[in-house]
């Protein structure tokens, strides 16, 4: 298992160095950057100090509503995972989960691991009192999470995570920090589960590093546990996992249809044309979660439009693009802007001609950071379809 969770650490080191990687050539645009990138990137965003051994939380840390972004109890005001974007075409919201009895949707509960948004260089892991990184975090929160606001019940943890610059580099402390990022994350869910009704499905999901540790719970926490039967659906978006080296290790299949219930369901968005070189190359070279080399393995994609698995749809299928506004506090709902086709030669979800969403579009036509809200409508309605056929498959 310590194998397994070095090789999977080096894939994803490997994989979100190429997304830092990309974010600063959008943000600096310096030929001298494009030239020494690797040097620079390094100096610019891997701390310079020693790694700092995370005090453990308190046994009981998690039950604190400050422990929570998201949570039972906290008013929808408060609670960005509750936020409910305006359709564009009206102006006016789609029924929401502070109104139950206009939602059909089945009991569920959903615990969601946001990506990275600690930036600095100081310390490998994020204080919980850094300010910056909350704020980002929160802003995540709702632009992401807020797609699975049917839910009955919606966790979203603060945690220590690793800082972006420990995907950068091979130096053991970059291990450590995700191992202290993951050590709050397995307590948070272990807390969850203690909350959440007995007999309640649990959806699990997260992006970029929030999906590593999605990942992490499933091949680690969740082998040859009883709890693995309240999966309805899995949810590691934006990282791409290997349906030979990668998948048999989750201990759940991918979600071949729409109306399969406990399986695992991602993608990686790309518009066209798709420059997806650097990301097969880097894909190909890191070992899968059984140690074996992923090079030729296929990558799982799920078509967040239709449900299917390796599938394709046109853009009127898509019921609602978030596109936020500049300040990415709030957005709307834009119908029938973007189709989506699993690429059968890459494995990557193809989108079309690139949407105008914001300025954190990759190069190379990376939607990575978009993953989500590309697809926000589609995916409030395919994880209340997968719980829906999670509840027959249960004994009365």
């Amino acid at each position: 298992m310590r194998a397994i969770r070095t090789g999977w650490r080096a894939t994803l080191r490997k994989f979100l160095y190429t997304i830092v990687f990309l974010i600063l050539l959008v943000l600096a645009g310096l030929l001298v950057l494009r030239v020494f990138a690797e040097d620079l990137t390094r100096m610019a965003m891997v701390p310079d100090v020693e790694f700092t051994e995370q005090t453990a939380l308190q046994d009981n840390a998690y039950q604190d509503p400050a422990m929570w972004f998201s949570r039972p109890g906290k008013s929808a005001v408060n609670d960005p995972a509750r936020w409910q974007p305006a359709m564009a075409e009206d102006r006016s919201p789609l029924p929401t989960p502070a109104e139950p009895p206009e939602d059909d949707a089945p009991p569920f509960a959903v615990f969601f691991v946001h990506p990275t948004s600690f930036l600095e260089r100081d310390a490998w892991n994020a204080p919980l009192d850094h300010q910056a990184s909350q704020d980002r975090a929160q802003l995540m929160s709702r632009g992401m999470a807020s797609a699975f606001n049917r839910a009955s019940e919606i966790w979203v943890p603060r945690y220590r995570q690793a800082t972006y610059g420990a995907f950068l580099t091979d130096a053991p402390e970059a291990g450590r920090a995700l191992d202290a990022a993951y050590a709050d994350i397995a307590m948070a869910f272990d807390f969850f589960v203690d909350s959440v009704p007995e007999d309640m499905p649990i959806v699990l999901a997260g992006h970029s590093q929030g999906g590593y540790h999605v990942v992490r719970l499933l091949a680690e926490k969740l082998q040859g546990s009883p709890l693995l039967d309240r999966i309805a659906v899995a949810y590691p978006v934006g990282i791409p996992i290997s349906l030979e080296t990668d998948l048999p290790q989750l201990n759940l299949p991918a979600c071949a249809t729409a109306r399969q219930a406990g399986c695992i369901v991602s993608w990686a968005s790309f518009a066209e044309p798709a420059e997806t070189d650097q990301y097969l190359r880097l894909y190909n070279s890191t070992p899968g979660l059984d140690g074996q080399s992923r090079e030729g393995s296929a990558i799982l994609c799920v078509n967040p439009l239709t449900g299917n698995a390796n599938d394709e749809a046109e853009a009127a299928r898509n019921l609602g693009t978030l596109v936020p506004e500049s300040d990415l506090a709030s957005g709307e709902l834009v119908p029938g802007a973007v189709p989506a086709r699993c690429d059968p030669d890459t494995g990557v979800l193809l989108i079309g001609d690139p949407p105008e969403l914001g300025e954190y579009v990759l190069p190379g036509n990376n939607y990575h950071v978009y993953d989500i809200p590309l697809f926000w409508r589609n995916l409030q309605e395919d994880v209340v379809t997968r719980v829906r056929a999670w509840q027959p498959a249960q004994p009365s």
